[in-house]
């Protein structure tokens, strides 16, 4: 069979290239007689591997040389505790709740301080990210999700916070589905982490990069244990335990795709060109419309509905907009575009098009679309 167009918001679409290449090294990598999901991550061989991941993390973030880039597990849901556990210090913090990712956040940090949910867009069913002031409190930290997979939603400015006295609040967001779809000031964060099964590798390594001076000795929370201590992971360059080898040496190739397409830049251009191309066709359809608001429109995910989700809940509309979408679903998934069922929160479909989905996948969805609206 051949390869279709995978729009499914994670685990994402690789490049291909990369998947050809970890394909011929899998019996074999870098002439050490052994596939890389049989090294020893204390090995020789392992090492450099690790290392140049490591190293092109910070070439294409431009990570200051202040910060540790660790390689974690249990993805974005286990920084959700991680993060209370070890920033809390005066036992408050700020959240701002954009949707599905942003609330399970806030539900976990309130296991283990006070939370203030500043702002929130749960009136228009998540589909605007709020604007605030810049925030002054005593807060430990700032968190929100920067781009929202389910709702389509993206921060198109970073926030900023201060206590009474001045001092700067650390940020912290969850940038899962956009690392690396264009440039971002580390600088700016305390912590930036990232599951990585949207843009960087297959799913089972977290990309968590953390400003030294908030990588406490020993976590507030009392009985924090070992694995969920930033200072144990730091410590040992992300060795302490087994670290999930393999995703990782996958990442390492992604990365050096990115590099080899013009880094953060290049995919900004890429994803933008084919965002405009989508939202556009999305816009200017009597059939289709796009959920997110103009101003925060995600360059990852793109929620779509068609003429027939009117919002009505009465059972024969509900019943009919269920069946327009079931059979565009099908339909598609038959013309070789795959995964574009819509979270039952929006409803609908959804387009992801993160970094590895061409241009020519988008103009493939969208005459197929041309074709289908034609036809219902």
């Amino acid at each position: 069979m051949s390869r279709v167009y995978n729009f499914s918001a994670g685990p994402s679409a690789l490049p291909e290239e990369v998947l050809k290449e970890a394909a011929e090294e899998m019996l074999d990598c870098n002439g050490t007689g052994q596939s890389v999901m049989e090294m020893s991550h204390r090995s020789k061989a392992y090492e450099p591997i690790i290392q140049e991941t490591e190293a092109l993390v910070r070439e294409l973030l431009n990570v200051p040389e202040n910060y540790k880039v660790l390689f974690l597990q249990g993805g974005a849901s286990l920084q959700f505790a991680m993060v209370p556990m070890n920033l809390k210090k005066l036992g408050k913090a700020a959240y701002v709740n954009t949707g599905v990712w942003s609330k399970k956040a806030i539900a976990e940090a309130k296991k283990y301080l006070t939370v203030d949910v500043i702002a929130t867009s749960e009136d228009k069913n998540f589909s605007y990210i709020p604007t605030i002031e810049p925030v002054v409190g005593d807060y430990d930290y700032l968190y929100y999700t920067m781009n929202n997979t389910i709702m389509g939603t993206k921060w198109a400015y970073i926030p900023e916070a201060k206590r009474p006295d001045g001092t700067p609040i650390p940020l912290v967001t969850d940038a899962s589905s956009c690392i690396l779809s264009e440039p971002l000031d580390i600088s700016k964060f305390g912590i930036v982490f990232a599951g990585a099964q949207k843009n960087l590798a297959p799913a089972g390594v977290t990309l968590v990069i953390i400003r030294e001076d908030l990588i406490p000795e020993t976590p507030a929370v009392e009985n924090t244990p070992t694995m969920l201590q930033y200072k144990t992971h730091s410590d040992n360059d992300s060795m302490f335990n087994t670290p999930p080898c393999y995703t990782i040496y996958m990442m390492g190739k992604v990365l050096k795709w990115i590099k080899k397409n013009g880094g953060a830049q290049g995919m900004a251009k890429r994803n933008q060109e084919k965002a405009d191309l989508f939202y556009n066709y999305l816009d200017n359809s009597p059939f289709y419309h796009a959920t997110a608001a103009v101003g925060s429109r995600s360059l990852m995910n793109i929620p779509f509905l068609t003429k027939y989700s009117t919002g009505a809940t009465d059972e024969a509309s509900v019943a009919k907009e269920k069946e327009i979408n079931d059979k565009f679903v099908k339909a598609a998934a038959a013309a070789g575009l795959v995964n574009l069922k819509g979270h039952r929160l929006v409803g609908g479909m959804r387009a992801s098009i993160y970094n590895a989905m061409s241009i020519e996948g988008v103009k493939a969805l969208i005459a197929f679309m041309d074709k289908f609206a034609a036809e219902n």
